[in-house]
């Protein structure tokens, strides 16, 4: 499959449904009266999704490697927090292991996708002649 749009990385629309599923968890009681953390948590679960759309937007593979290695910190992040959220008992163990192995997931094909443009010789849209 031809990658045209960030629309088409499965990388992307795997974030996006963490994302979807972190706005989820922190609406429902206790953790919605925990602002501080619901702010963290979907600004670095919004962050993955927005870091991979923005360095690929950017037409180069060496800035598209930099965004995605921003979207693996901010993976990283959303995982810690995470735990903060179980540790409040705002989740279930279950939604930990889902949450925490769907962030994992991304980060590890995040690692693959940053590997193979390291070693690609394609530079990137915006250097087409």
């Amino acid at each position: 499959m031809k990658v045209e749009r960030f629309e088409d990385l499965e990388i992307w629309q795997l974030s996006r449904e963490l994302c979807k599923d972190v706005y989820q968890i922190t609406s429902l009681e206790p953790f919605s009266r925990d602002f501080k953390l619901i702010d963290q948590i979907r600004g670095s679960s919004g962050s993955i999704m927005d870091n991979i759309a923005e360095g690929f937007e950017r037409g180069g593979n060496k800035e598209f490697i930099q965004f995605l290695s921003i979207a693996k910190g901010s993976c990283g992040e959303t995982r810690s927090q995470l735990y903060r959220a179980f540790d409040c008992k705002y989740i279930t163990e279950a939604k930990l292991k889902s949450l925490t192995n769907s962030a994992i997931s991304i980060s590890k094909k995040i690692s693959t996708l940053m590997n193979y443009l390291k070693k690609s010789d394609i530079k990137g849209p915006k250097y087409k002649q």
